[in-house]
């Protein structure tokens, strides 16, 4: 039922649009139904700002096998290893904007499987991205183990001179509009990507535009030149890619808008004081260099008991942020500051959410959030990288796309402006779309981490 011969085919590719990225697994999960994607080995070009590989932390590994009950469990950051651990997905190519930098770049194998000690989902990764979550396990205590292979690789805006003479995105008022099947029943207006004035920015150039020094990500050193092998280049993305979809030249591809322009939301909903003060309590410690097996199992259970007392410590402060609670817990090593937070959080509101102060903590461990809004022309730069990418490699069996705006991952005010330049992209790649706007249905969610 599953093989390449029974495969069927889009007469349109399919474009879903969600505004939160874990609602892309319904699709993904309809079109193995549909025989349209493979049930088993299915590869993913997934390009955004976050890797989305955690995992959920508490989750019973079987609840992969109910559907709508896994449904329920998804968050934005961890939406992708279930499907890995119940056999659909295989490899996994993350492409990333030269701010994000959660994992190494290169090539990383791993396993998926059931923790035997707890039943829940674990990894045989030791990428500090799983150790600071507490998700490793050593194989052998992995049952049903998944092979997982994850290609990241990073992609930077292009040079000016790179695209002299390129073809750019025809006008979608020009050609025949694609065929938009969501809520709103609108048909794709993207306009065609702006010409490119000569001015360049340099590769961390828009991260300072907000006046904002401190939270801009750090610039890479990198060139940001696409006619050279280098790290960034649309040359190697394409070697990468080519490499990790192989002849049968099926994949799904699926975009996040910001990787394009990405904000940390909750460096707008805490202070400096305060978000320093998270980063302090939530502080990852690495195990060394060449740490032995027994040290970093060390490492893993001395995170999972700071981030279970962390979870203990503001599920009290739900109940009751009186001064005794918070004085009991501030006697607890590492947790003065909690005084400091409490009192602070206290000033600025009537009744402060400490979920939510929880999950921005959760953020707050060896790196930061991504935090890079990007100028208009930078935005142009990328979207000719992607295109210059994609257009390098086969036709995607089907496309999943994430606004990640309600939550502000992606600039409001830039959303709109990015989905229909990326639209506009594809069908100039791949010809007439099957765009469903899903999002359009979607309600407001609060923030967590990716």
């Amino acid at each position: 039922m599953n093989s390449q011969t029974s495969k069927r085919v889009y007469t349109e590719l399919p474009v879903w649009i969600v505004e939160d990225h874990h609602d892309v697994v319904r699709h993904i999960y309809r079109a193995i139904a549909s025989r349209h994607v493979p049930m088993k080995n299915i590869k993913m070009v997934h390009l955004d700002s976050h890797p989305d590989l955690l995992i959920p932390v508490n989750m019973p590994a079987d609840t992969v096998f109910d559907k709508e009950a896994l449904f329920s469990e998804l968050s934005i950051e961890n939406w992708v290893m279930p499907m890995v651990y119940a056999g659909h997905v295989s490899h996994v190519m993350w492409l990333h904007p030269y701010w994000a930098q959660q994992i190494k770049e290169g090539e990383h194998s791993m396993c998926v499987g059931r923790d035997s000690s707890t039943t829940t989902i674990r990894v045989t990764s030791k990428d500090d991205y799983f150790l600071s979550d507490g998700l490793y396990v050593p194989p052998d205590q992995l049952e049903n183990p998944k092979p997982l292979q994850l290609s990241v690789v990073q992609v930077n805006p292009v040079e000016r001179e790179c695209i002299q003479g390129e073809e750019t995105p025809v006008s979608v008022a020009k050609r025949p509009r694609a065929q938009d099947t969501g809520a709103e029943g609108a048909a794709v207006s993207g306009s065609d990507v702006s010409p490119y004035n000569d001015r360049l920015q340099p590769p961390g150039g828009s991260g300072t535009s907000r006046g904002d020094d401190k939270n801009a990500a750090t610039p890479r050193t990198d060139s940001p030149q696409c006619g050279k092998d280098g790290t960034g280049s649309t040359a190697k993305a394409v070697a990468s890619l080519s490499s990790a979809i192989g002849q049968d030249g099926s994949f799904i591809l699926d975009i996040d808008l910001d990787f394009f322009s990405c904000k940390n939301p909750f460096k707008e909903m805490y202070t400096q004081e305060e978000y320093a003060i998270l980063q302090g309590l939530y502080s990852f410690q690495k195990p060394s260099e060449n740490a032995d097996e027994d040290e970093v199992l060390d490492c893993v259970e001395r995170r999972v008991r700071q981030l279970e007392d962390l979870e203990t410590v503001f599920a009290d402060l739900v109940e009751d942020d009186g001064e005794e609670t918070v004085q009991r817990w501030a006697a607890n090593p590492g947790m003065k500051s909690v005084v400091r937070l409490v009192q602070s959080l206290r000033n600025r509101m009537e009744s402060p959410d400490y979920e939510m102060v929880h999950q921005a903590g959760l953020t707050c461990d060896y790196s930061e959030l991504p935090h890079h809004v990007s100028t208009e022309e930078e935005i142009q730069r990328l979207a000719q990288a992607v295109r210059l990418i994609l257009r390098a490699l086969p036709k995607p069996t089907l496309v999943t796309m994430s606004r990640s705006s309600l939550d502000e991952y992606c600039p409001v005010d830039q959303v709109d402006s990015i989905q229909e330049r990326v639209l506009a992209i594809l069908e100039s790649l791949y010809g007439p779309l099957a765009v469903h706007r899903e999002y359009a249905t979607t309600a407001d969610s609060p923030a967590t981490s990716s």
